[in-house]
């Protein structure tokens, strides 16, 4: 291809790569379910990046408040520092097998009985590489996330990490609901969106789940690779949506994993097609408080 790529001159708008791209990177789903025994936890973490790396996968996706949930609600019962045994596990193993892991914990608040929803990510050498704190609350449906958790910043840069040659943008399970937060990664270069998630059953929750997924897909011309929790109280049914809209690979409700390789010069295509995050003629910007 020679010439300026599309969107090169458009401030927010991701070009297709100039690099020479691999011909798939291998992504595992981690589909667990979470319970408050917090060793317990870290044991099916440790487990499942073992079982992606024997996969042959570059990146394993855990689902949110992977490390613990108590069955009361998340809060500062189930926080851990960055230094704590949890994030220092998956470290561990990403070291030893070289897989990417991007899990969602619970850190400590500003206060004692606060807490932060988290999504951390470790890249195949084992290093901390980016830390993100859930914008947006799960408010919504009967529930009040911001009476135990604190917000994150939407003023914080978005979290996008290189895995194989791909930008993987994380936000977190309520996160889905807003278009904003999607298309913030995308202008910061994500082609991939992670979305660990504990997504609340309840009437249509499912159906909302799996069209908001798709939805996010098709509008960013992006890759959506959404892990949900399994267990009660939450739908499971973890999923991988193509940029074109296409559902990839679906679970059920129950605990499993999936695996499945994303094509970065299919993607690539997609966005030449389909040019309309260059034909767009507006920016996402955080609203004020």
């Amino acid at each position: 291809m020679t010439g300026s790529l599309p969107g090169a001159d458009r401030p927010g708008v991701l070009p297709l790569p100039a690099r020479p791209l691999r011909p798939a990177v291998r992504v595992t789903l981690g589909q667990v379910a979470v319970g408050a025994d917090h060793a317990a936890n870290l044991r099916q973490a440790v487990a499942a990046v073992d079982a992606a790396a024997a996969a042959g996968s570059d990146l394993l996706v855990l689902p949110e408040y992977a490390s613990g949930l108590d069955p009361r609600g998340p809060g500062a019962q189930d926080a851990e520092p960055l230094s704590g045994p949890f994030v220092q596990a998956l470290r561990d193993r990403a070291a030893a097998t070289g897989v990417a892991v991007i899990a969602g914990t619970t850190l400590p608040g500003a206060s004692a009985d606060r807490a932060v929803n988290a999504v951390v990510a470790v890249d195949g050498t084992g290093s901390l590489v980016g830390v993100y704190r859930k914008v947006h609350l799960y408010d919504a449906f009967g529930q009040r996330e911001s009476d135990r958790l604190e917000p994150g910043s939407p003023d914080t840069p978005p979290v996008v990490l290189d895995v194989a040659g791909l930008s993987f943008g994380i936000m977190t399970c309520y996160d889905l609901r807003f278009p904003e937060m999607a298309r913030r990664l995308v202008d910061a270069g994500a082609q991939v969106l992670v979305v660990p998630a504990a997504w609340a059953a309840g009437p249509r929750k499912p159906e909302h789940w799996r069209a908001l997924a798709v939805a996010r897909a098709i509008e960013n011309t992006s890759v959506v690779v959404a892990v949900g929790q399994a267990g009660r109280g939450v739908i499971g049914r973890s999923l991988v949506v193509g940029p074109d809209g296409d559902v990839r690979l679906e679970l059920g409700a129950v605990p499993g994993a999936g695996t499945t390789d994303l094509d970065p010069i299919a993607l690539a295509a997609v966005r030449e097609r389909n040019p309309s995050l260059a034909n767009r003629r507006y920016a996402v910007v955080p609203r004020e408080a």
